[in-house]
């Protein structure tokens, strides 16, 4: 499937796939950015993404990233919607550092990774409580319970 990207800093590579098995691809930062201990920060990931219809691009973060830099996403999943893809709309990153360290993130170093996921809008159809099935798990945390 071809997807239309563009990116800000011609001179960095298009995001890719690392390996065969790969089902996300990588961000790199297009520039230097450092974050203080307990600071958030956006970080600029170079492109611009065009969503095909019914795929959404989600914006997770690197598995060695929080055990290589303290770094986590404080949203946890960032997503991309269809309609993100206007000449303003730069894919951003946003970090928070857990650590007691400046974390710099080199420019061209991989940040994030991204991956296209099927989405299928619905229409609600809204009932009543009492329509609903009368099987109930327990309501919330009931999995916990011996």
């Amino acid at each position: 499937m071809n997807v239309n990207i563009t990116r800000i800093d011609q001179t960095l590579p298009l995001p890719k796939y690392e390996t065969a098995g790969s089902f996300a691809f990588d961000f790199l930062a297009r520039t230097t950015v450092s974050i203080a201990p307990q600071e958030l920060a956006l970080i600029p990931g170079n492109v611009i993404i065009e969503c095909p219809k019914n795929l959404a691009l989600q914006i997770l973060p690197r598995s060695s990233t929080f055990r290589k830099t303290g770094l986590i996403f404080p949203h946890s999943i960032g997503l991309i919607d269809a309609d993100y893809c206007g000449p303003n709309d730069e894919i951003m990153i946003q970090v928070f550092n857990l650590g007691k360290e400046t974390v710099t993130i080199n420019r061209g170093e991989r940040i994030a990774q991204g991956l296209f996921v099927s989405t299928q809008p619905v229409a609600f159809h809204e009932i009543n409580q009492s329509e609903l099935k009368t099987h109930s798990r327990g309501g919330f945390g009931s999995t916990d319970q011996a």
